[in-house]
């Protein structure tokens, strides 16, 4: 039954079958990209888009039809332009919530993000873009101590609050700037959604672009309760099917097919992509006895090779002039089909890139 879990998510995911042509179209059904990785991230999505190469990815961003910003469970986040508002206005309330205790460990009271809004507001309006060392610099100009973690968790607390995101990349430095500034005046705020409108808009979201999966599964990864993610299963049931696997629940969309064949394709999955870290229980794709080899601790994800659905090593690059070393870590030693179906992910990645690849 894994290997079904697995071909299934392939599937909904978007890395399998019918790919669409834009970016900004693959993130907002997938409702947000995990993209602490920035390079990583392009490529999560680029993998998903039909022929896309980094650069086509990267304009999303630039041209402002994507978001980059603090949003689910409070880490970084690629959102569609037109998403963003109602999806920050219904998760930060309790990721806000549940830093208080760190915010009051590093000294950071209401009156300090107070000051810090209009500091940043000054620092950014009129369509500035400031790089982090920057910020902070006005930050400590403006009397607000940057100093330890207590810069970069203001930072954090503004962009779940609205008011910045990230905006382009100044070489390989990344800015910051005002996040209303930021947007296309199409993609400003406007009427919001109703909270029980959001979350069913999230939770139909999660389901149709990540199925099966479990209601567990949807809390984790939109950092809701549990009785918030059921409250929005419930209002998402009537687009959704459901099947008893092992003795759980599993929520899929209703028009996919409860079974699925095997495939040969690979896949060179990108650090934190949604194919692992949008899960909260992992072990359908993931045999748990190399978990550490894909997780070894201090919060780092390695790439991964999947085939058929499943984690079947580990890869690495190597970036030069005009080529890229790609190089597999196998977890058991590879059939003649897998190597040659690897080659070919390779390849596909090489596209992306723009550069000719290398097998080790």
């Amino acid at each position: 039954m894994a290997a079904i879990i697995g071909r299934l998510r392939l599937r909904t995911q978007g890395i399998a079958g019918a790919r669409p042509a834009r970016p900004e179209d693959v993130v907002a059904r997938l409702g947000a990209v995990q993209a602490q990785d920035y390079l990583g991230a392009l490529w999560a999505v680029g993998l998903r888009v039909g022929g896309a190469q980094e650069a086509d990815v990267e304009r999303a961003l630039t041209g402002r039809r994507l978001v980059r910003t603090w949003a689910l469970r409070g880490t970084l986040h690629l959102v569609a332009a037109a998403d963003i508002h109602w999806m920050l206005a219904l998760l930060m309330p309790r990721i806000i919530a549940l830093g208080a205790a760190r915010h009051r460990q590093l000294g950071l009271d209401e009156a300090t993000f107070a000051r810090s809004r209009e500091v940043c507001h000054l620092a950014l309006q009129g369509g500035r873009q400031l790089t982090r060392p920057n910020l902070f610099q006005a930050l400590e100009s403006g009397g607000i101590s940057t100093a330890g973690q207590r810069g970069i968790h203001i930072l954090g607390r503004l962009a779940h609050e609205g008011l910045i995101c990230f905006g382009a990349r100044q070489g390989k430095q990344f800015t910051f700037t005002l996040l209303d500034e930021w947007l296309a005046p199409a993609h400003r705020p406007g009427k919001q959604l109703a909270r029980e409108d959001a979350l069913k808009e999230l939770t139909q979201r999660y389901f149709t672009s990540r199925g099966p999966a479990t209601v567990a599964d949807f809390a984790w990864w939109a950092g809701l309760t549990l009785a918030d993610a059921r409250a929005g299963l419930e209002m998402a049931r009537p687009h959704l099917a459901s099947d008893v696997i092992a003795g759980e629940t599993y929520w899929r969309p209703s028009a996919l097919p409860a079974v699925a064949e095997a495939a040969s394709a690979a896949c060179l999955l990108p650090a934190f992509d949604e194919y692992l870290v949008g899960y909260q229980d992992r072990d359908a794709v993931l045999d748990p006895a190399h978990v550490r080899q894909i997780n070894a601790g201090g919060g780092m994800l390695s790439p991964v090779i999947v085939i058929d659905g499943q984690v079947a090593g580990i890869w690495k690059r190597t970036l030069k002039k005009s080529a890229v070393f790609v190089t597999p870590v196998w977890f058991i030693a590879p059939k003649t089909a897998q190597l040659r179906a690897f080659t070919q992910a390779a390849e596909r990645y090489g596209e992306f890139l723009g550069l000719r690849v290398e097998v080790a």
